[in-house]
């Protein structure tokens, strides 16, 4: 056979297997998103993975986005990729006006090529995060390409927190790391550090080196403890920032303070250091009020963190201060709020701190008491939904978790889901929320294994809740999109609790 016959031949073949082997027919509206987009418009073709050599960016200061797509595509499809120009990928900041919220982007994905435009570099990020979702299922099912179509995202509130007490127990820097980055995953974009409570203090003040020295010596049930450097601390902040997620510190007072007590004895009124508490009662410590010691302390702490936090918040506690008689909380809160201020960061507390003069700045976090929320409201204050009801983490599943407590109820997977934060307290409207916050105390909750059962598999389902719009919202639907994120869970080793409400693949 000579060559001419040779390459028709070859030529003949190609075209055999390509009719044989046509686009497959997809439909990118049934993948199984968490958070569910905004918009979907489906165009029930493919784009194949196995084309793709390059990817572009339209603007440096999203390169570590496609950075991250380089690593990850490479990771889930086996076909590396590398940065060029003129490419099939093409991550791009969207021209000024075209959007109106930060973190909108517009995902289009066709038969030779995908786009992905962000309002913000921010924005570039969320729309990143839903291509992860797709690469993540075309792996899990052995699929070498993605579904066409186009999505036009944006959240419905714009906070959308995680709190993780370090307190009670203390989790290391690469533990709260891991939690960041499943927090990312699902385009959370604040996580709380409680870093403070009397059990433990866990954060370096240098003008108070006793603070860890002896209060960061120990946790509940009477383990080790530990804490975090300034430095650790920073190093959190910035690698959370990388993923678009905003660091809270709280250091909560004046209640919830006997780590603080038992390092230094002049914060007490009777001028005796406390012993250390590796209990979990609550609602027993607080702060000397009446000395001018105490404001110094709480200052210089207020001070040097919000130094090393270039978010906009600081949290200052105010929760079950029960042994600070109110009219003394009003006094020590009418003080403390103005240091805030003082070190530009907006005033954070849980909802029992609007007895206080707060002012229009102030966030109050809703957790307990709804005639709180309606009074800081009337203050002109904004309100973050956590009601402990619904949204701690920390609440047993059932009577027989292992894990976690039940004060607040059981919280079953349906439950955490199936509510509406703008619906939650009569008089608390949809414009007087700033978004809503999951929190996970720690008293039985000891290490990444602990933390990720009692946060998985209910964690996405408080993300959908501040980022879709609730007529988007259906627990049905919602149920069987989460079961193939199972796969995703055992896939990153998350000790995720298989909750016989869904079925999982």
């Amino acid at each position: 056979m000579n060559l001419k016959f040779k390459f028709l031949y070859f030529f003949v073949g190609v075209l055999f297997v390509f009719s044989c082997n046509p686009l497959p027919i997809t439909d990118l509206s049934t993948a199984s998103l968490i958070p569910f987009p905004k918009e979907i418009k489906a165009t029930e073709s493919a784009f194949l993975l196995t084309e793709v050599q390059e990817y572009s960016v339209g603007n440096p200061d999203i390169l570590p986005i496609g950075n991250e797509l380089s690593k990850t595509w490479s990771e889930l499809t086996s076909f590396p990729i590398k940065l060029g120009t003129e490419a099939p990928i093409h991550f791009a900041l969207s021209e000024q006006g075209r959007f109106s919220n930060p973190e909108e982007y517009h995902l289009e994905i066709t038969k030779t090529s995908i786009s992905l435009i962000g309002a913000s570099p921010e924005g570039v990020y969320r729309g990143w995060k839903t291509l992860e979702q797709l690469l993540w299922f075309s792996k899990i099912n052995d699929q070498n390409y993605l579904p066409t179509g186009t999505i036009l995202d944006a959240p419905d509130y714009a906070y959308r927190g995680a709190m993780l007490d370090v307190a009670r127990h203390f989790f290391s820097v690469a533990e709260v790391k891991r939690y960041i980055d499943q927090l990312s995953h699902y385009k959370i974009n604040h996580l709380h550090l409680h870093l403070s409570d009397d059990q433990g203090w866990r954060i370096e003040i240098k003008s108070w080196p006793k603070l860890t020295e002896i209060g960061g010596s120990t946790e509940v049930g009477g383990e080790s403890g530990g804490f975090y450097t300034q430095k650790d601390y920073q190093e959190l902040v910035a690698y959370a920032a990388e993923r678009f997620i905003t660091i809270v510190p709280e250091i909560d007072m004046p209640g919830h303070t006997n780590a603080a007590l038992a390092s230094y004895p002049q914060l007490n009124c009777n001028g005796q250091a406390t012993d250390l508490y590796e209990g979990i009662e609550v609602g027993f410590s607080t702060l000397c009020v009446e000395k001018a010691i105490t404001y110094e302390f709480v200052e210089d702490v207020i001070r040097e963190i919000s130094a090393i936090t270039p978010g906009p918040y600081f949290h200052i506690g105010g929760d079950e201060s029960h042994a600070t008689p109110e009219k003394k909380y009003i006094t020590f809160f009418n003080k403390v709020l103005p240091m805030v201020d003082k070190y530009n960061k907006t005033p954070f507390g849980w909802d029992e701190v609007q007895l206080a003069e707060i002012q229009e700045n102030t966030v109050v976090q809703y957790w307990n008491v709804a005639e709180n929320a309606l009074n800081a409201k009337q203050k002109g204050a904004k309100v973050l939904i956590s009601p402990a009801s619904y949204a701690y983490l920390d609440m047993q599943y059932d009577s027989i978790t292992p894990l976690g407590l039940h004060w607040a109820g059981y919280v079953n997977l349906k439950k955490g889901y199936n509510w509406v934060p703008e619906e939650l307290v009569d008089g608390i409207l949809k414009e007087d929320i700033i978004g809503i916050e999951a929190p996970l105390w720690s008293e039985t909750i000891t290490n990444s294994d602990d933390l990720e059962f009692m946060a998985f598999p209910r964690l996405p389902g408080y993300a959908e809740i501040g980022w879709t719009q609730k007529e988007k919202r259906n627990w049905e639907n919602y149920r069987k999109r989460l079961a193939d994120h199972g796969t995703i869970f055992d896939a990153w080793g998350v000790n995720f609790y298989r909750s016989s409400m869904i079925d999982w693949k």
